[in-house]
């Protein structure tokens, strides 16, 4: 991990950023994830045709209403002109860096020859991204893949030409296009572009603990890492990440009590941000991923995503956190320590010490 990372004029607080997620990385979750450790949150993908924000789910997507930080906007086209509009338009609105998206792998994205689609065409690329660089005034960054199809990796002629077009940092996704994302991404590729460039690199793909961020950093040799679907139902993710980089460290997941207060101020986050009737809709897919990194968690998760309230979303929430809460203090309560003996020896004391905390 590569210390006092900068992007342009701005030093990034940490190495371990959050991947832009259509439908996730909307502005709660992005400051939630930047609370808990993310260096750099880019916004939801932002659509190049102007004309389209006016709607109310894009106007979302460019609100930075309450977020802290470095303020990015990732935007998505296939012409030149257009995405260079979209990023000064970007900017007017107050972003502070420009992610233009050759990652995307979706068909609706990729039909327009947007996204991870326009790999294909490398001269469109290069003329999309000087466009726009000349046109935001601010850095510009690029998320990408690897290449268009396992046969076409040509990732390295992309970050080549990218950089040559100024931009000022990469994040590469370890698949192609046509993985989607099936199997399992593979680095060799993220490491070679790290080592055909000289603006910082970031891997993406597949990281879900910091065991395996080490892992991914010690192959492809990165700047840092950033992290998508990992993070979902575990925003905390970040710090355990950013520690075991830095200092070797296993911080453990949040305890109980603390899990319940970062779900609980996520949920109303979301339901001032979008209001109660989408905010609702919108908890229960965050909700769900919480559930899967609970345990016992599956009968709540039935009948929260069934709730049509945020009150009620809340109270099944705070109960299934009191119950937890309650029966791991019986838990304890009851355990019976064993026995033994009496003794001033020092090492005899420090391991019933031990076997306090262990059980404890």
């Amino acid at each position: 991990m590569t210390p006092n990372l900068t992007i342009g004029p701005y030093r990034l607080p940490g190495a371990v950023l959050l991947a832009p997620m259509s439908g996730v990385s909307d502005a709660p979750f992005r400051q939630l994830c930047l609370d808990l450790g993310a260096g750099l949150a880019a916004s939801e993908m932002t659509t190049a045709d102007s004309r389209l924000w006016n709607t109310r789910e894009s106007r979302r997507r460019l609100d930075f209403t309450g977020i802290s930080g470095i303020r990015v906007v990732q935007i998505a086209g296939s012409e030149p002109g257009a995405m260079a509009a979209a990023a000064r338009a970007a900017v007017a609105e107050g972003a502070q860096i420009i992610d233009i998206n050759l990652g995307c792998p979706a068909k609706k994205v990729c039909r327009k020859l947007a996204g991870s689609a326009l790999l294909k065409d490398e001269d469109r690329v290069r003329e999309i991204l000087t466009e726009v660089v000349d046109a935001a005034q601010v850095p510009v960054t690029v998320k990408m893949r690897t290449g268009w199809s396992p046969e076409h990796r040509n990732g390295v002629r992309i970050a080549r030409l990218a950089e040559a077009a100024g931009i000022m940092a990469l994040a590469v996704h370890g698949r192609t296009r046509e993985c989607m994302y099936k199997g399992h991404a593979e680095y060799e590729t993220i490491r070679a572009i790290k080592s055909a460039v000289n603006i910082p690199v970031f891997a993406n793909g597949d990281i879900k603990t910091p065991q395996q961020a080490l892992d991914v950093m010690r192959i492809t040799r990165a700047d840092g890492i950033m992290i998508g679907r990992g993070a979902q139902g575990q925003p905390w993710l970040f710090d355990q990440v950013s520690t075991f980089l830095r200092k070797k460290i296993i911080v453990p997941a949040p305890s109980i009590a603390t899990r319940r207060d970062i779900i609980l101020s996520h949920l109303d986050t979301m339901y001032r941000f979008y209001g109660e009737h989408t905010g609702v809709r919108v908890a229960r897919k965050h909700l769900t991923w919480y559930c899967q990194r609970l345990q016992d968690a599956e009968d709540f998760r039935k009948r929260v995503v069934l709730s049509t309230s945020s009150a009620e979303q809340m109270q099944l929430t705070k109960i299934f956190f009191e119950r937890r809460l309650g029966a791991e203090k019986r838990r304890r309560s009851t355990y019976q320590f064993p026995e033994y003996p009496v003794c001033g020896d020092v090492k005899t004391k420090q391991f019933v010490y031990q076997e306090i905390k262990r059980h404890v």
